[in-house]
């Protein structure tokens, strides 16, 4: 969020009261895929007051998008916020040195998590892949066996890392959990298990989508599986939303109340096949122009080079006398002037 009034058509969500929080849903996704968990930003609000928040951590908060909405979101309600990012961009690092209400831990989830004091909601939405996610889950797990568990909150439940595992660091992970990755200069696709020339560009996710130990949802699951009493919600948008509760926690039905209506609603998970379609499918266009672009740039050089050739001086003379003397009747004559044309764009 920039200084001064936002724009009329910036949008907005409601905050704790009449006033509203401001943010730019597209303020680091400049081909405004709908990357960041601050599109969820009205859901994930009403359940922190909902809960009653005084305390959020907020893992993975990379530049800080979603963190400005908490921030201004814990001006009102008197929370405060704790984002935790090993390798936080500039503007995170601004906001934080600018609020005294949040706090920046420059650690790994796994690091930090066991240190922390346990908060009311955790966000989560690090490095998305199984073991990292099961193991946050498990640091926390540990700490809250019943009902004082904290809300949990997630992002990338649905495609692609709903069921794909995706590494910031694969050297981090531990050999059995690892997926073999996306070949050099493939991509993934949505309803593609597999990846693809002209993909959308994961080179860090894993090669196939799918079976166990694989995806920020497969270990969402298996970690409510481990427990009773606990209730998983997936909101079928931008690359979906996931809330994990104790059911006996004195704030559940006020949280399944906000999420129920919209747990794997089937209009809102159409809509989103057909975001991720569009998105996929713009950028296979657009990897084809690349290529084509590249490859009138490699002719222009092989051309610019002919230009510059004595030898290609020589073959043209000796082509026109040849044709000149008969030797070589119906032969056309490819000249320096016509490859001259040809790049400057005046051939006609």
């Amino acid at each position: 969020m920039h200084g001064g009034q936002a724009p009329d058509n910036m949008p907005r969500v409601e905050g704790t009261d009449s006033t509203r929080a401001q943010f730019d849903a597209y303020l680091h996704d400049p081909l405004h895929w709908g990357a960041s968990m601050v599109h969820h930003s009205e859901a994930l609000l009403g359940v922190l007051d909902a809960v009653r928040a005084q305390s959020v951590v907020e893992v993975g908060a990379y530049a800080g998008d979603l963190t400005r909405v908490l921030v201004d979101w814990a001006s009102r309600s008197g929370a405060t916020i704790l984002a935790v990012d090993p390798s936080p961009q500039d503007a995170l690092v601004k906001l934080a040195d600018e609020h005294p209400g949040l706090t920046l831990v420059r650690e790994t989830s796994l690091d930090a998590l066991p240190k922390l004091e346990l908060p009311d909601v955790v966000i989560i939405d690090g490095d998305h892949n199984y073991w990292t996610v099961f193991e946050e889950l498990r640091l926390i797990g540990e700490r809250a066996p019943s009902a004082d568990l904290p809300l949990l909150l997630f992002h990338d439940v649905c495609w692609p890392h709903g069921r794909r595992d995706d590494y910031f660091d694969i050297e981090q992970i531990p050999d059995e959990y690892r997926q073999p990755l996306i070949p050099a200069g493939e991509g993934i696709y949505p309803g593609e298990p597999g990846s693809r020339r002209g993909g959308l560009p994961y080179p860090r996710s894993a090669a196939g989508e799918g079976g166990p130990r694989n995806g920020v949802l497969t270990a969402v699951e298996d970690f409510v599986g481990t427990r009773d009493w606990l209730r998983l919600v997936v909101v079928p948008a931008f690359f979906g939303f996931g809330a994990v509760w104790h059911t006996q926690a004195p704030w559940a039905a006020e949280v399944a109340e906000i999420l129920d209506p919209l747990d794997r609603n089937p209009l809102l998970a159409r809509l989103e096949e057909n975001r991720v379609l569009h998105i996929a499918e713009e950028h296979a266009i657009r990897s084809q122009l690349w290529e084509a672009q590249e490859q009138v740039s490699r002719h222009r050089r092989v051309l610019a080079r002919l230009l510059e050739s004595s030898a290609f001086g020589v073959a043209e003379q000796l082509s026109r006398l040849r044709v000149k003397a008969g030797i070589a009747p119906g032969s056309t004559v490819v000249s320096k002037e016509e490859i001259r044309a040809a790049l400057t764009g005046d051939d006609r």
